[in-house]
């Protein structure tokens, strides 16, 4: 599968803004989402083929909504990337436990994404 569409689910609008030019530079298709119940929503209507997840958001945090969408029928088959501050070891286990397919952390370095990306094809 072809990963073309890729939503970025992050409360910062700084992180989105970092994340999505430098997805559309490597042309990626992008999609937003504020917080984890948007990104659940989003995810389910649209589709993608990715979805970068954020953790540390108000509401429905990353790891709560990455259990939330690879639970769901029509969601579960869309690989997650988890994309977060969180970088203790436990963080990385309980988000791959929650069915993300990777963990990465911030400042996120641009190689390590795209070979996280590339990895999933």
């Amino acid at each position: 599968m072809a990963i073309k569409k890729v939503l970025v689910v992050d409360d910062s609008p700084t992180e989105r803004f970092v994340m999505t030019e430098l997805l559309k530079k490597h042309g990626y298709q992008t999609l937003v989402a504020e917080n984890g119940e948007d990104g659940i929503a989003k995810a389910k209507a649209e589709q993608p083929d990715l979805v970068i997840m954020d953790v540390i958001m108000p509401g429905t945090n990353g790891y709560q909504a990455t259990r939330n969408l690879k639970r769901d029928v029509g969601a579960k088959n869309i690989p997650v990337i988890i994309c977060t501050s969180k970088n203790q070891e436990t963080d990385k286990i309980w988000g791959l436990r929650q069915g993300a397919d990777n963990y990465l952390t911030k400042p996120i370095d641009e190689r390590e994404l795209l070979a996280a990306i590339a990895a999933l094809v």
